[in-house]
């Protein structure tokens, strides 16, 4: 997610360059496990009233019409899921506005109950037992509170414009405002999505589009997203959109998604390539095979996979803001976060990696970049917490961007050039397609630097007191 520019990014420089000797490694396959959907979910630690550690969501196939002169929704959800222990009932998060008409599983009508936020289905599971769950709801979603100071939002979800569009953020929760679902990081599922609107409408979602059809005065699309995802990196927008497709130097299909009123927002788009071949110079090849941009009625922008979604302000659709959301692909979409704990390992790479496209851009030096935002660090600290340990309705602060952004500049220095940029390249590909946590990362630093950085990274993240920072 980016940041709301509070804090002016400075310049930086090319000190930081990856040396053009390091190899960059070929995009991860996809291991079997992980192409089915399967997960091992967790229940958070930060936000534990949210998601069921019972259910991991193999398949959402989610039927959506939308009627924007009611504002109506009519679904039909499809979910493949495992159960990971005997239970005489399952949970899915499903926000109270929608109404639930039946449910089936396994084709058998199904006992439930949804008197809150929370969809139970009164019927007995097995562990490792894989089912199929048939939900048909409808109703006018609503956004829900999200737990945030931020300026930039302060709800997420299904959000619906004034002219009966629709569109989606939903970070660190609030898919469950428009479907049933498993709504914490954990659990990375497949996806495919129908979305039907009256025409000249369209929908929108991640992944790739597989078709685009008229019917009965309807436009209907069919998208497919082909690696596992974390509810919170999907996307729809619904509405008067079009697109424009492009590519990047290495091949890689891009497509815009933006309003034809608004010719500007699709020439500051046109930056999305370059961006990208930036990227790819430092991570290595891009971890999905198409990549798009969906500009949307907000002040924000978000990572969702392989369809970022971005505000229509000039700081959304900056340059730097695509680098900083692409950066995402890899940290966040490709590996991510467990649970809400360790969000800086999304946000801190990313940002980290923002101000060094940055320090290059302006021609001035990455130390000086870091140097300034490390003058924030204590008070960031003291208001919403260390970065791996932060103030649970505080979510999106800066603690979370910048401190690990300069904790990340800092083991630059202490490692060198090649080996730090060697080893950032190389970790997505460690957990391609799936989770880690704070465990992983720093025991894995440790053993591929060859340093014991223990104590490092527990000063950095973990303290309430601004580590030193070298010269």
């Amino acid at each position: 997610m980016a940041l709301a520019a509070t804090l002016v990014l400075a310049g930086c420089t090319s000190d930081a360059d990856q040396p053009e000797d390091s190899p960059s490694p070929a995009p991860a396959a996809v291991p079997e496990e992980v192409a089915d959907g399967v997960s091992t979910p967790v229940e958070d630690r930060v936000y534990p009233d949210v998601g069921d550690p019972g259910v991991d969501a193999l398949h959402y196939d989610l039927g959506l019409d939308w009627t924007p002169t009611t504002r109506t929704l009519d679904a039909v959800e499809t979910l493949e899921f495992r159960a990971t222990t005997d239970a005489d009932s399952f949970q899915l998060d499903l926000a109270k506005p929608l109404k639930v008409a039946a449910v089936t599983l396994d084709g058998k009508d199904a006992a439930y109950d949804h008197a809150g936020k929370d969809l139970v289905v009164q019927e007995p599971v097995r562990e490792d037992g894989e089912h199929t769950l048939v939900i048909r709801y409808a109703g006018t979603p609503r956004p829900v509170p999200a737990p945030t100071n931020r300026t930039d939002f302060d709800s997420t979800g299904w959000t619906i414009t004034r002219d009966g569009g629709v569109w989606t953020m939903q970070e660190p929760y609030g898919a469950y405002s428009w479907y049933a679902v498993n709504d914490q990081p954990s659990d990375k599922a497949l996806y495919s999505f129908t979305i039907s609107t009256p025409s000249p409408g369209v929908g929108i979602a991640n992944g790739r589009l597989q078709s685009r059809t008229q019917k009965a005065g309807d436009t209907v699309t069919r998208w497919t997203l082909d690696e596992p995802a974390s509810s919170y990196l999907v996307t729809i927008a619904i509405g008067d959109f079009t697109m424009t497709e492009d590519e990047s130097s290495s091949g890689v299909p891009i497509t815009y998604w933006t309003d034809p009123d608004q010719p500007a927002l699709l020439a500051r788009l046109h930056r999305a390539p370059a961006a990208l071949d930036w990227l790819e110079d430092k991570l290595g090849p891009f971890p999905f095979d198409s990549l798009g941009f969906l500009v949307v009625d907000s002040e924000s922008g978000m990572e969702t996979q392989t369809m970022i979604t971005l505000g229509d302000t000039r700081y959304a659709t900056g340059a730097d803001t695509l680098v900083h959301e692409g950066a995402h692909q890899w940290y966040g979409d490709e590996v991510t976060p467990t649970d809400w704990r360790d969000v800086w390992m999304n946000e801190g790479m990313a940002t980290f990696l923002q101000g060094v496209w940055t320090a290059e851009d302006q021609g001035t030096s990455v130390d000086s970049v870091f140097g300034t935002w490390a003058g924030y660090d204590q008070q960031l600290r003291t208001q919403y917490g260390p970065p791996a340990d932060f103030v649970p309705d505080s979510f999106g602060a800066g603690n979370v961007y910048y401190i690990p952004a300069v904790m990340w500049n800092e083991l630059r220095k202490r490692l060198g050039d090649e080996l730090f940029w060697r080893l950032v390249r190389e970790w997505p590909s460690v957990h391609a397609y799936g989770n880690a946590g704070y465990d992983d990362i720093t025991s894995w630093w440790s053993e591929q630097s060859g340093e014991d950085l223990t104590d490092f990274f527990h000063d950095w993240l973990l303290s309430d007191e601004t580590p030193p920072t070298s010269p």
